[in-house]
């Protein structure tokens, strides 16, 4: 199999971190954006020409074309695009600020969209290319306390479904990566929390409670690194696709009450269209 060359942001740590080490240990290249490259130093050390450390915050438009632009031109082409940059936004929806807001949609689906326009054109010109959404669980079902969370992930997996129809006659493939819970520091150390409201605080308990229990069984973001060459690998792979055991199941249940309610209210869903020609 040929070398590929990835482009994958928020590199210095969880699923960037660790899909960068499994393209680089079998030979591929990658263009590793971090706000903090240094953190990638280690890597540079081990890997050396094989990776290209680069600056980016991935708010900032114009340093997004710039970064895509400069990884083509120093490796001369780019394969796979990785949007895993974002983080968490902890806050029952009347706590969280504007600002709070506005920068959990601004990095965690404005983002990937600026790095995607960018990256377009070279996958065009090269005849095709893969690009990577990581979502998440939270990005087809939704929990308490993370509603902008969730906002910025459903928003990014309705903005890639249309995009996979898009650029498909481009040869170009894509595919949202849906992990469920793994012991990255994404609801620690990387997470932000907006301030309380004491009128949640019994709520927030019970969240907390099974946030715990989810937490108990995380899956293991090693394990991860083989089942991402295997998903840039395959001839077709999936428009979307779980990471983790647990998932499923939430989906299964969510889209199962969904179906349930709109079929028991599709008499009045009916009665609302009215007579043809009015």
């Amino acid at each position: 199999m040929s070398e590929k060359i990835w482009f994958i942001t928020g590199a210095s740590r969880g699923f960037g971190r660790e899909w960068a080490i499994a393209a680089l240990d079998r030979g591929d290249s990658v263009a590793a954006t971090a706000r903090n490259p240094a953190a990638l130093d280690d890597l540079k050390a081990k890997y050396g020409d094989r990776i290209l450390p680069v600056k980016l915050d991935v708010t900032d438009r114009s340093a997004c074309v710039e970064a895509v632009n400069t990884s083509a031109r120093h490796f001369g082409r780019l394969d796979v695009v990785v949007n895993n940059a974002g983080y968490g936004q902890f806050g029952m929806v009347e706590e969280l600020s504007e600002q709070e807001a506005r920068q959990q949609i601004e990095t965690n689906l404005f983002g990937p969209l600026w790095v995607t326009q960018a990256a377009l054109p070279h996958l065009r010109e090269n005849g095709g290319g893969h690009i990577i959404q990581v979502s998440s669980i939270g990005g087809i079902s939704a929990f308490a306390g993370i509603g902008i969370y969730h906002a910025s992930k459903w928003g990014l997996e309705g903005l890639t479904q249309s995009l996979a129809q898009e650029v498909a006659d481009f040869g170009i493939k894509v595919t949202l990566i849906e992990p469920g819970s793994y012991s990255t520091d994404w609801g620690d150390v990387s997470s932000l929390h907006a301030t309380k409201l004491p009128a949640y605080d019994a709520f927030r308990e019970e969240a907390a409670k099974a946030r715990a229990k989810r937490k108990a069984s995380r899956g293991d973001p090693t394990a991860t690194r083989a089942a991402i060459l295997k998903i840039v690998d395959a001839p077709k792979p999936p428009l979307r696709v779980f990471f983790g055991d647990g998932p499923l199941a939430v989906a299964t249940k969510d889209y199962e009450s969904r179906l349930a309610t709109w079929r028991e209210w599709e008499a009045l869903s009916i009665e609302a269209q009215g007579s043809p020609g009015r």
